[in-house]
């Protein structure tokens, strides 16, 4: 009987241990929904400690290393844990998540051999792969990939994880779907009417629509707050959504989120970081050193971006060129914003010779930058630097740019593309400029022009292939068409002279050279050099000239490769 006794008391207590531990799994889950990553990494560590083979407790151990931003310590934990468990799904999801921040090209492939491991029957598993895919901030990630296998997890005996309809709802708007998003955090709310992530999901996914949808996505997340009063992540995104504008609301949503927050590394960044919106630079600087100090070993990144920022503000370019270093260097690239770059890049351009460095930290910004607004503001920057050092080379370069970003670029995008390019005797790349000004507005006798010159002044400096004369026959014919000649009267004129020196010299054809003398004259009649023009070609014979000898008054206007062509009317708003 006694037997029987300790036989059941051992069963007893093991299913108090097997209790408690699952409650401590669950705990630990909770402290990552509610982004308390220093709680979920001590409870899950707790559990790992005690079973050191857990996968489940393994796998979100790391995820709470990766909230702390120790990309690193997360790392090494599941090439440890892999050495011995070389077949859990689950760390080989954690090592897929590892690669898409560190932006490696085998994320992918872990992230299908853990759905092949687990036969895609583990709705962990598939929810593991998912979520950093389906994470908006992760910009590598494959949201299509994500929807698939979350859309799987939902029809999986016994699904009722609204953590997974919310990721799917992610994945929807990262593919541009609302529609699906919406109905997919509705169905998370559905079996969780108080899943206070769905709801402020909802209002992430409107604020990404504009400022036009503002009372909506404030609307949602003032009802997640009512939901749940302790849901950090609404608050910390206020806190973000206000610091530009409103700082005072945005210290106080930072007070709101930190009362509800670990005390860890990424609360001391944002009170640096609060410091820094209340131009508070000197404070900010102090406060981030001592973040840094306090903790060492897994220091917020983003602490060395506070300095930096910090420091150029105080107009300290050599500390903040050193802090903008150190932070690139520590940050993952998936965390470095366009921002970032584009205010580096400008520090770099206060130091002689960086200007190649500054210009790959402009094009990082714009290949992740998503509005083209800001896309060509930055191109824009680097152009009129180089521009306003008479370096036309490279400013046509980076106002080439422009013309494959730009959607529906203008006639001062193709003007300042063309023009600096035609000034640095880049004929081919100026043609291939004006071409598409020519092709966009035919009308407009400038982009024809400008091919003319660029011929003559290149490919055909001689004349003698007549090739320059067959371009500027073809802007003639644009600018004969217009109504108002007025507006083009510098056009042609240079181009009416070009053909006059053309038949003079080349063809020998004094009639054809007085009609283009008089057609200029008609354009423009009190134009000197043509009325020189007009004199010279009528007393002498063309046939009676050397080859190589050129009209006593020389045609200044058409010599190609002199003028300096004025842009039209509307190239003047460049």
């Amino acid at each position: 009987m006694n037997k029987m006794k300790t036989i059941v008391l051992v069963i007893a207590t093991l299913l108090v241990s097997n209790i408690c531990l699952a409650q401590t799994v669950e705990e630990g889950k909770m402290y990552l929904y509610y982004e308390r990553y220093k709680s979920s990494k001590e409870a899950f560590q707790k559990i790992v400690a005690a079973n050191p083979s857990d996968e489940v407790a393994n796998y979100y151990l790391g995820q709470a290393m990766i909230g702390l931003e120790d990309i690193a310590g997360a790392k090494a934990l599941y090439q440890q844990k892999m050495a011995a468990m070389p077949n859990s799904p689950l760390l080989l999801a954690g090592m897929g998540h590892i690669g898409l921040l560190e932006q490696s090209p085998d994320a992918k492939s872990r992230f299908e051999t853990a759905v092949n491991l687990a036969q895609g029957k583990r709705i962990d598993v598939l929810n593991a792969v998912s979520a950093p895919n389906s994470d908006p901030d992760i910009i590598n990630g494959d949201a299509s990939f994500a929807a698939d296998k979350l859309n799987l997890a939902t029809t999986i005996k016994g699904f009722k994880d609204p953590e997974v309809w919310a990721n799917l709802g992610d994945a929807y708007r990262k593919l541009g779907d609302g529609g699906k998003a919406i109905r997919a955090y509705d169905a998370a709310l559905a079996l969780n009417p108080n899943y206070a992530r769905a709801i402020y999901r909802k209002g992430r996914l409107y604020q990404s629509q504009g400022l036009t949808q503002e009372p909506l996505y404030i609307s949602f997340y003032n009802d997640a707050i009512a939901k749940d009063a302790k849901y950090a992540p609404v608050y910390n995104t206020l806190f973000n959504y206000y610091y530009e504008t409103n700082v005072t609301k945005a210290a106080d949503y930072l007070e709101k989120a930190l009362a509800v927050s670990d005390e860890d590394p990424s609360a001391c960044y944002k009170r640096a970081s609060i410091k820094f919106a209340q131009k508070l630079f000197t404070e900010a600087i102090t406060l981030a050193d001592g973040c840094i100090a306090a903790s060492p070993t897994n220091t917020i990144p983003n602490l060395y971006g506070v300095k930096a920022y910090s420091y150029s503000r105080l107009n300290d370019t050599v500390n903040a060129k050193k802090y903008f270093e150190e932070f690139f260097s520590k940050q993952i690239p998936s965390k470095i914003g366009s921002g970032d770059y584009t205010t580096y890049a400008t520090i770099l351009l206060k130091f002689a010779g960086n200007e190649a460095l500054a210009g790959t930290y402009i094009d990082k910004a714009v290949a992740i930058d998503t509005l083209e607004a800001n896309k060509i503001m930055y191109l824009k920057q680097m152009a009129t630097y180089f521009k306003e050092r008479n370096n036309y080379a490279d400013a046509a370069a980076w106002y080439n740019k422009i013309l494959y970003i730009k959607a529906n670029y203008g006639v001062s995008d193709l003007y300042n593309a063309g023009y600096n390019y035609f000034r640095v005797s880049k004929y081919d790349s100026s043609i291939t400029v004006f071409k598409k000004y020519a092709a966009k507005y035919p009308d407009d006798m400038f982009g024809s022009y400008m091919i003319a010159k660029n011929i003559a002044a290149g490919s055909d400096s001689t004349m003698e292939k007549g090739l320059g004369a067959e371009a500027y026959l073809k802007a003639v014919e644009i600018g004969e068409r217009a109504i108002d000649k007025n507006k083009i009267k510098d056009y042609l004129v240079g181009a009416y002279t070009y053909l006059l020196q053309y038949s003079f010299n080349i063809k020998k054809d004094q009639a054809a050279a007085i009609a283009y003398a008089d057609k200029a004259l008609l354009v423009d009649s009190l134009n000197e050099q043509s009325i020189k023009n007009k004199d010279f070609v009528t007393k002498n014979n063309p046939t009676a000239i050397k080859p190589t000898t050129k009209p006593a008054t020389k045609p200044t206007v058409a010599k190609p490769g002199t003028i300096k062509p004025k842009p039209a009317a509307p190239v003047k708003k460049k």
